[in-house]
C-alpha cells in the first residue's frame, strides 16, 4: 500500500467521519501490508495516460515498486490497458482468482 494512499485516506476520513478515525487507526495496525513510498515527483512521460491526474503518485508508485496485483475500483485504472505490471483487478476478480 502507498503512502500516498494511506494519506488521502486518512484526511478523507478526518474530513467526513472524525469519529472513526480511532477505527481506521487500528486498522492500520492490524492489516498485514508492505508499505511502497511515493515518489514526491514524477515525470508524467514516463508512464501510461490517465484520466485523473491525482492518480499518476498511485500508478507510479505501483509500477516503481514492482507491486504485482493492484487492487482498485476505480475505472480511471481498470481500463488502462498499456500496463503489464502490476497486473489491475478489481477486490471481486482478486477473490475470484487467486483465493479459493
Amino acid at each position: 500500500m502507498c503512502d500516498y494512499v494511506i494519506e488521502e485516506l486518512r484526511l478523507v476520513v478526518a474530513r467526513k467521519f472524525p469519529m472513526k478515525k480511532m477505527w481506521l487507526d487500528q486498522f492500520f495496525r492490524e492489516l498485514p501490508f508492505e508499505l511502497a513510498y511515493t515518489p514526491k515527483e514524477i515525470e508524467l512521460s514516463e508512464f501510461p495516460i490517465i484520466r485523473d491526474a491525482k492518480d499518476y503518485p498511485i500508478l507510479a508508485t505501483a509500477i516503481l515498486e514492482n507491486v504485482d496485483i493492484f487492487i482498485t475500483g476505480d475505472k480511471d485504472f481498470l481500463v488502462l490497458e498499456d500496463v503489464e505490471t502490476p497486473e489491475i483487478v478489481t477486490m471481486v476478480e482478486f477473490l475470484n482468482k487467486y483465493t479459493l
